[in-house]
C-alpha cells in the first residue's frame, strides 16, 4: 500500500493560514485532501468552516464532506500529539484508499519538527510520510519590524493553550519554524512596497539553514488561488531528514516524543456495563502509563451505542446513537499509552469479574 503524503502548513496567528487551505480545498484539482484543524489555530479555522468547502469527489455523494474534516481539541498540535494525534492518524490510515493527501494546520505556535517525529513511530511510518512543511511569514508585520501582526491576540492565543511553554520567545519559534521548511510562502506582499518586500525576501533567504524557495503571495479572500502543484507533491519524506533540520529546542526531553508510546486497540464482540467497565479501566489506568483510552461499547440489552473517553482519572461515556441493522454490535476501544502490551490490556479486561461480561 502506498504512503499517505502528509503536507504540514505552519505560520503565526495571522500569517494567512485559514485563506492558503480554504483556497486548497476550494481548488482541489481533483485531489480528495482530508485535513486536520487546531481548535487554537487561526480565527476561522476550524470544522465549520472547512465543512463548507467540497472536499469529496461528487462521484461519492454517500461520504459526507464532516468524516474529512478532523479537529484535534486538546490545544497546541505538538504537545497533544501523544493523546490525540496518533488515534486520528491511525483512523485516516484506514480510509487511506479514499484520500490522495493529507493537509495538517498546526496552531502557529507549535514547534514544527516534533510533530514531523511523529510520523516515525511505527504506527504511521509505513503507511503515511511528511511530504513537506510549509511556513507562512506575514510580509507586512516583518516591514513593520515584528514578526506578527497582531501580537496582543498572538499572546492571548499562547496564554489560552495551557499546554504551551509560554517562556519561549517568539523569535525561537520563527526560526524553528523556518527551519523546518521545505517552502516559505510570504503573504501580504501586495501591502508593502516593492523595496520592503525585496528587502525581506533577502533577509528571509538569509535566515534559511538550507536552500528553500520564498515565494511571496498576496493577501485578501479575493486573491489569485495558489495552484496546489506548488503546494503538494514535494516527497520530501521530511521524517527521514530531521537532522538537516535545526531546533532550538532539539535537546528538550519535553518536546521529544517517545518511540515507546503506542496506541493499542481492542476489538470484542461482548458487551459491558458502563460502570463496571470504567471501574476496571480506571484500575489499569492507575498501575500503567496511558494517557488516553476513547472508543464504542455494546451494552447489553441496549440498542444505543456507547461511546467512552478516559484521560489520566477522568471517564466520560455517553450514548450517541442506535446501532444501525448491519452494524457488528462490538466493544472497540483504543489505549494510547507508554510502553504499552497488547496482552496486558486484554487481560485486564478479561480478568475474573464477570460483571464486566
Amino acid at each position: 500500500m502506498h504512503k499517505i503524503p502528509v503536507t504540514i502548513i505552519t505560520g503565526f496567528l495571522g500569517a494567512g493560514k485559514t485563506t492558503l487551505i480554504r483556497q486548497l480545498l476550494q481548488n482541489p484539482q481533483g485531489r480528495r485532501i482530508a485535513v486536520l484543524v487546531n481548535e487554537f489555530g487561526e480565527v476561522g479555522i476550524d470544522g465549520d468552516l472547512l465543512r463548507s468547502c467540497r472536499v469529496c469527489d461528487e462521484d461519492e455523494p454517500t461520504e459526507p464532506a464532516e468524516t474529512n474534516i478532523l479537529e484535534l481539541t486538546n490545544g497546541c498540535l505538538c504537545c497533544t500529539v501523544q493523546e490525540e494525534f496518533l488515534p486520528t492518524m491511525q483512523q485516516l490510515i484506514t480510509r487511506r484508499d479514499q484520500i490522495d493527501c493529507i493537509v495538517i494546520e498546526t496552531s502557529g505556535l507549535a514547534l514544527p519538527k516534533p510533530l514531523v517525529q511523529a510520523f516515525r513511530w511505527p504506527e504511521i511510518r509505513t503507511a503515511a510520510t511528511v511530504d513537506s512543511v510549509i511556513t507562512l511569514v506575514d510580509c507586512e508585520a516583518l516591514a513593520a519590524g515584528d514578526l506578527v501582526g497582531d501580537l496582543p491576540a498572538l499572546e492571548a492565543q499562547r496564554q489560552a493553550d495551557d499546554s504551551l511553554d509560554h517562556e519561549t520567545p517568539l523569535e525561537e519559534l520563527f526560526e524553528d519554524q523556518l527551519n523546518c521548511a521545505d517552502l516559505v510562502l510570504l503573504t501580504k506582499v501586495d501591502k508593502v512596497s516593492e523595496g520592503d518586500r525585496t528587502r525581506i525576501e533577502t533577509w528571509l533567504t538569509r535566515q534559511l539553514p538550507h536552500p528553500v524557495k520564498v515565494l511571496g503571495l498576496a493577501g485578501g479572500e479575493g486573491s489569485h488561488p495558489i495552484s496546489p502543484d506548488l503546494l503538494l507533491g514535494f516527497n520530501a519524506a521530511v521524517e527521514d531528514n530531521l537532522d538537516s533540520r535545526p531546533s532550538h529546542h532539539d535537546h528538550e526531553h519535553d518536546h521529544d516524543h517517545d518511540d515507546d508510546i503506542v496506541a493499542i486497540p481492542v476489538v470484542l464482540d461482548q458487551g459491558f456495563e458502563p460502570k463496571a467497565l470504567v471501574k476496571r479501566l480506571e484500575q489499569l489506568a492507575a498501575a500503567h502509563d496511558i494517557y488516553r483510552i476513547k472508543g464504542f461499547v455494546a451494552v447489553p440489552n441496549k440498542a444505543m451505542r456507547l461511546v467512552l473517553q478516559g484521560v489520566g482519572k477522568r471517564f466520560d461515556y455517553f450514548y450517541d446513537r442506535p446501532w444501525k441493522p448491519q452494524e457488528a454490535r462490538q466493544t472497540k476501544l483504543v489505549f494510547i499509552g507508554h510502553g504499552l502490551e497488547q496482552a496486558t490490556v486484554e487481560a485486564a479486561l478479561f480478568e475474573r469479574d464477570h460483571a464486566l461480561r
